[in-house]
């Protein structure tokens, strides 16, 4: 073998590498738990566990460390060229094997986890229905073609690409959607003629639309649990003949901003992220029960109705602590409620890899099942062998 591939074989099947990345493991586990406390548990998955490289704030210091893809990775690499190049296929062995691939079954889980799991909330009020979900923190600008009275055709850019001011042109847009100004946290304030802005606020550009009558002030970030960051945006739209306007776009202005062009009638908003299912649910009613003579809730349930367009569902199910609804690949938790109001909150979530955990920690008990019973076997024929009395 070539010595530089014979070197690199060797580092990588090396147990020095397997305490090193444990060890990385171990600080990295602690500086996220200390960042959470300012960042906040969303915040901390990205950038520690789903990066490759993360930057811990101490004070003012910023110090660099291997982020969790990065570890993951490199021990997921040291895990198979372990099984390949040091540990032999044979029976003795065979539950340190089994054990060693659930963990790889464990890391390739978390892997497609952060990858493909999606976490959205779905809001039902009784006697309605609703056939998307909305997100926890994303938000998108969409530009709806409202002409065909029979339906909506939509066209959603994420708040993504607004940050980047990057310059979108759709197929079904008859005009380009260009990002002049983003806010990841704002508040909105009606702008008086008679009085001074605030220092921090700022006038935007908008040239169509409520924004020429409203002041911005951003705001920091916040990484809060109880706290959402409410971003606002100046986009202009840019027609084949030249620019069409300026529109200010944020969730606090609570409604849709209208335009015409091309003989086609236009929404333009900024608002929560969605999540659009082949489906329906509809909720029938909402249970809130407590103990008798305290106000501990003792019971949140929905009664939901699911109804597919095409007819092949439509039933009943009745969703409560722990007790979710799984269809279509998508798991729904009783989340929130609010009985005075009649209203349920879902959490939805899509998660294809959600398997994969279970069966690796069905792996590992295995494997270490079979390699404790293998050694004690091999114990037991030992002392009866020696507690055999020789025969002369």
């Amino acid at each position: 073998m070539n010595p530089a591939v014979r070197s690199l074989r060797d580092f990588f099947v090396s147990l020095k590498l397997t305490v090193v990345l444990l060890a990385l493991s171990l600080i990295l586990v602690f500086a996220s738990t200390l960042a959470q406390v300012d960042l906040g548990i969303y915040t901390v998955q990205e950038e520690f566990y789903r990066s490759f490289i993360a930057i811990w704030h101490v004070g003012g210091i910023f110090i660099p460390m291997p982020g969790g893809y990065l570890v993951g990775g490199l021990l997921l690499i040291n895990l198979v060229s372990a099984h390949i190049y040091r540990l032999k296929l044979e029976w003795r062995k065979s539950g340190i094997q089994l054990t060693h691939s659930g963990l790889i079954v464990l890391l390739l889980g978390e892997l497609f986890t952060g990858l493909w799991q999606e976490d959205f909330q779905m809001t039902i009020t009784e006697g309605g229905s609703r056939n998307y979900s909305e997100s926890f923190r994303l938000y998108e600008l969409v530009v709806i073609d409202t002409t065909d009275p029979t339906m909506d055709d939509v066209v959603a850019i994420p708040d993504s690409h607004l940050a980047r001011a990057a310059l979108v042109q759709h197929p079904k847009l008859p005009f380009r959607v260009a990002t002049k100004a983003y806010f990841p946290n704002a508040a909105l304030a009606r702008r008086d003629a008679t009085a001074p802005s605030p220092a921090a606020a700022i006038v935007p550009v908008a040239t169509q639309g409520v924004g020429g009558s409203v002041v911005v002030t951003p705001l920091p970030l916040t990484y809060k649990m109880n706290e959402v960051n409410v971003p606002a945006a100046v986009v202009e739209l840019i027609g084949a003949d030249g620019s069409l306007g300026t529109w200010l776009v944020s969730p606090h202005l609570g409604a849709p901003q209208t335009l015409s062009h091309a003989g086609r009638t236009w929404r333009i908003e900024l608002r929560i992220a969605r999540a659009y299912k082949p489906f329906s649910l509809q909720l029938l009613k909402v249970t809130h029960d407590i103990y008798v003579g305290t106000d501990l809730p003792k019971n949140f349930s929905s009664r939901i109705k699911l109804t597919t367009p095409d007819g092949r569902d439509d039933r009943e199910v009745l969703i409560y602590m722990n007790n979710p609804l799984r269809y279509d690949g998508y798991t729904f938790y009783q989340y929130q409620m609010d009985s005075s109001r009649g209203q349920t909150g879902l959490q939805v979530v899509r998660n294809p890899s959600w398997l994969l955990p279970y069966i690796a920690c069905i792996m590992m008990t295995l494997g270490l099942i079979i390699q404790f019973g293998i050694s004690l076997r091999a114990f037991m024929a030992k002392r009866r062998a020696i507690a055999q009395p020789a025969v002369v």
